[in-house]
């Protein structure tokens, strides 16, 4: 019984990823990473598998916004060459900092979020 609730929590949280990522663009991550700590999965494992998970959302949802008119080329451009420079910056610091140093962060970039998107 406690496993099937498990996969409840684990598919409703799944689902609540995806809308988030999807209405808002992004931010599915936050809450992947969390869902996938419930499930079992180490800190570590946590956020290398949520990239993972958010992968197919951002395909769909990209597919989505462009066929909605929600795309401008040049700035997919100018940000691409950055953030996969960037992504492969972060994997190899994920192996290099301690899993505590690693959810100290996160929660930290979270609450700064947070606290940002209250500022107009």
């Amino acid at each position: 019984m406690k496993q099937a609730l498990k996969n409840a929590i684990t598919l409703g949280g799944s689902l609540a990823v995806g809308a988030v990522s999807g209405f808002f663009g992004g931010g599915g991550g936050m809450l992947c990473v969390p869902l996938l700590e419930y499930s079992g999965l180490d800190v570590k494992r946590a956020h290398a598998t949520a990239l993972v998970v958010i992968l197919p959302i951002c395909i769909v949802s990209s597919v989505v916004y462009i066929i909605g008119g929600y795309f401008d080329l040049k700035q997919v451009s100018c940000a691409c060459l950055g953030v996969c420079i960037g992504a492969a910056i972060g994997a190899k610091l994920l192996d290099k900092i301690t899993s505590s140093a690693v959810a100290i962060v996160f929660a930290a970039l979270m609450i700064a979020v947070g606290v940002k998107s209250m500022i107009p």
